[in-house]
């Protein structure tokens, strides 16, 4: 990996900056929203039930991202007068790896979200507290799992072509990276997308027979698809031709928009609840919230 001391090819001073500025807006909306949200399941009793369990752990892995994007925000900003990754080879493989944890981590849970309340709604079942806590513990090691494989050999993590961030290196388009992708892309991907599709369509199903589904039935799917779908095209183009032929400005923008993420999740999934409002009510003001309890 090198760290080079001049601006990388294919983008000038004022585009290096527009990505750190735009990295920057995603990450604190992403961790303003996903913080409110845990902060209202910390506070509110009634919000700490087991599917509720796994919008935390998506808000906790969408967090992750955020994080993620603000380093890389940071990193684009200190790019236009250091001229170079701040952090060095090692800060670039923890980046990595801390960034595709987060991200496969945010993937799967959507996919548990969507089986839990499959199961909610189309079982005679609830969702136990035993069961939420090994689906969340299973989400999160997997995905430890697959991030940590490019820090053992199998993959590798590299800057992107802004240099400002670090992420699966995918230049190469070698045997390694290839056997990589397909098998990760398979668990960490379309599995998920399969489920969380498949979930939904059940559910919407069931619940048309006794009326209007609760929840919405086809953005989580739709969100996985156009957000992650980018990087999945752009892996997969690497994987099969010279990537070199799309343009550094091209690659960078499934970055940007897998950083939307976040965002459009605590949309989705939290803050559209209203027991997600009486949680914050309780967190801003404990008194008024009593008072909008007792009505």
């Amino acid at each position: 990996m090198a760290e080079s001391r001049s601006l990388p090819t294919g983008f000038g001073e004022r585009e290096v900056l527009a990505v750190g500025i735009v990295l920057l807006v995603e990450a604190l909306i992403g961790l303003s929203l996903n913080g409110w949200s845990i902060l209202s399941f910390c506070k509110n009793p009634e919000l700490q039930t087991p599917g509720r369990l796994l919008v935390l752990s998506l808000a906790l892995a969408d967090s992750g991202i955020s994080l993620n994007a603000l380093v890389a925000a940071t990193s684009s900003l200190l790019r236009v007068s250091h001229r170079h990754w701040p952090y060095g080879p090692d800060g670039c493989q923890a980046h990595g790896f801390q960034g595709f944890a987060t991200a496969l981590a945010s993937i799967c849970s959507s996919a548990a979200i969507a089986w839990g309340r499959y199961y909610d709604h189309c079982t005679r079942s609830r969702l136990a507290w035993n069961m939420a806590v090994t689906l969340v513990l299973f989400v999160w090691l997997s995905s430890a799992f697959w991030a940590a494989l490019p820090l053992l050999g199998w993959g590798h993590y590299d800057y992107e072509p802004l240099g400002t961030c670090c992420t699966l290196e995918y230049s190469r388009g070698d045997r390694n990276f290839t056997s990589f992708l397909f098998t990760m892309a398979f668990f960490n991907f379309i599995l998920p997308l399969f489920i969380t599709h498949t979930s939904y369509r059940l559910m919407e199903q069931k619940l048309r027979k006794t009326g209007h589904p609760q929840v919405n039935t086809t953005l989580p799917a739709r969100t996985l698809l156009l957000c992650w779908g980018p990087y999945a095209l752009l892996y997969l183009y690497a994987a099969i031709m010279d990537v070199t032929s799309i343009s550094p400005k091209l690659q960078m923008v499934p970055a940007l928009i897998a950083k939307m993420v976040p965002t459009i999740n605590a949309v989705n999934y939290a803050l559209g609840s209203e027991m997600v409002h009486r949680g914050t009510w309780q967190c801003l003001s404990p008194q008024r919230s009593e008072r909008y309890r007792a009505q």
